[in-house]
């Protein structure tokens, strides 16, 4: 059975969900948003993604969905969650990977319109946070939203468990060496944060 999902921002993780929902062949995904979303630009990005490298498929853009593989994928410019049609265009389950909303009531939205789920792909104040290998066996089926908490402690809390499983663990200290993200500037110019400040 094919699970329908909808990717809210096609960003670094919406291009990751939907390389995988593509290479599992159980995971469809209908619909994608985005507010600035230039089509041709994520036909580009898609195709030739840096981290990747190139998918080994066809991917265009055309009156205004996107085709990957020759499967129709529409795409929302609505920046605002409750003001989409989520299910409307098929979507039972919402990977929340805009990291702007974050907790239970902003990532809500969509179940509203319908949707049965909602996986949040950052951390969140207020939502249950499951780490795959750590505590995903405590999720529980009732829940409809959820967190998989942040890339670093996805990375980092795997290993954790398996030190302190086999040897123990009272405290620990890690160092991330993050790649640039898209609030951060390797250049100066223009940002919603003043990034010198202390």
């Amino acid at each position: 059975m094919m699970v329908k999902f909808r990717v809210n921002r096609f960003g670094c993780i919406g291009h990751l969900d939907t390389r995988t929902a593509f290479n599992s062949g159980t995971v469809d995904i209908v619909t994608s948003s985005g507010p600035f979303t230039v089509l041709n630009y994520v036909v580009y990005v898609f195709q030739y993604d840096s981290t990747r490298g190139k998918f080994k498929g066809t991917v265009k853009a055309e009156n205004r969905k996107l085709f990957i593989n020759g499967k129709s994928i529409s795409n929302f410019q609505e920046p605002d969650p409750a003001n989409s049609k989520w299910a409307d265009a098929g979507a039972e389950y919402v990977v929340e990977s805009t990291g702007v909303f974050t907790t239970l009531e902003k990532a809500g939205a969509p179940l509203k319109g319908g949707t049965k789920r909602v996986i949040i792909s950052a951390p969140s104040v207020d939502a249950p946070i499951f780490v795959m290998v750590v505590t995903h066996s405590k999720y529980d089926n009732s829940l409809k939203i959820v967190s998989n908490a942040s890339c670093t402690t996805n990375c980092y809390a795997p290993l954790a468990k398996i030190i302190h499983d086999n040897s123990g663990m009272v405290e620990g200290l890690m160092t991330t060496v993050h790649a640039i993200t898209a609030t951060q500037k390797a250049m100066d110019s223009t940002s919603g944060k003043l990034w010198h400040d202390d």
